[in-house]
């Protein structure tokens, strides 16, 4: 390696991995056990919320308990990510299962999409048609959601590491908490005023609340599936800088820049460097500062000997 190939083209393929700046979130026991112990204590809470809210005649409650039974499935799913994340790479997963967790952050907002949709479906069908509702126990039952809501909130806010997943599933925790102050909200004005529209009200409310939250999760996780280039990294200012700081390159092109998961960002360039002499030093100095100033753990580098283009 640093040597040219035979013939007249004069390049050098670099294939490194530098590893003492990794900018990831971390994939460790406490985010799975976080996610495990929320996905249980939800669990545990949404059927009887499920059957209250059908009783009571509350779409607050019930769009809550379906939104509860999507959030178990989903921190199941993240819970199991976690788990394969930590797999190391193989013959078949080459780059290893990293991407594996932004996916299923990229399918809880869909999940999120959908259950968005039925709440207002239902909401619009509720003001066609009011109901009524039993405020009494509409309130103990959205009184116990929210507890338990809050429970799993806190559980993934200090056991999480703020990457998508744990981000998807606090959204998840969070949506079902506002359903919970929705449904706690409904029930009071119920109790006074019998004025019954004020559930569908609420309920598309938390609804539009889930959807603004579940886009920005699906933005940026299919921004990653697509292998777009990380937004934090200007390409442009990138280049100029390893000019600037590295002595012997005189120019770097064909950048392309992806991430891997969420931190773990790979790249490919080719760097021409003025004398087949300063090869090897520019290449380690092209590593060291890509690591250290922009955390590009793995690049490939293809080098020709020469001016700039």
């Amino acid at each position: 390696m640093g040597e040219p190939h035979d013939g007249e083209s004069g390049h050098v393929h670099e294939h490194s991995h530098a590893h003492g700046h990794d900018h990831s979130p971390k994939v460790n026991d406490q985010n799975a056990r976080a996610v495990a112990w929320a996905g249980l204590l939800i669990a545990s809470f949404m059927v009887a919320e499920l059957v209250g809210g059908w009783l009571a005649g509350s779409l607050a409650l019930m769009a809550d308990a379906v939104h509860m039974v999507t959030d178990a499935a989903s921190l199941g799913l993240a819970w199991w990510a976690f788990q394969q994340a930590n797999k190391p790479a193989d013959a078949r997963l080459t780059y290893g299962r990293d991407r594996l967790p932004v996916l299923i952050a990229y399918s809880n907002a869909i999940f999120l999409l959908v259950v968005s949709a039925w709440i207002c479906i239902e909401a619009a069908e509720r003001f066609a048609s009011p109901e009524p509702v039993l405020a009494g126990p509409m309130l103990v039952i959205a009184v116990i959601g929210l507890a338990v809501n809050i429970g799993a909130f806190l559980i993934l806010q200090r056991g999480g590491d703020g990457s998508l997943n744990i981000r998807s599933a606090i959204l998840h925790v969070l949506g079902d908490l506002l359903g919970s102050v929705a449904a706690i909200v409904a029930a009071v004005v119920i109790s006074f005023t019998r004025w019954y529209p004020i559930d569908p009200i609420l309920s598309v409310f938390v609804a539009l609340l889930i959807l603004r939250s579940a886009v920005t999760i699906l933005r940026q996780s299919s921004h990653i599936l697509l292998e777009g280039a990380p937004p934090e990294i200007d390409r442009e200012a990138m280049k100029a800088d390893l000019l600037a700081a590295i002595p012997g390159l005189t120019d770097v092109y064909h950048i392309h820049m992806w991430s891997l998961a969420e931190g773990k960002v790979n790249a490919t360039m080719h760097a021409v460097v003025s004398s087949a002499d300063l090869t090897e030093t520019v290449l380690q100095k092209m590593r060291a500062r890509l690591n250290d100033e922009y955390g590009i753990a793995h690049v490939t580098i293809e080098v020709s000997i020469g001016a700039s283009r």
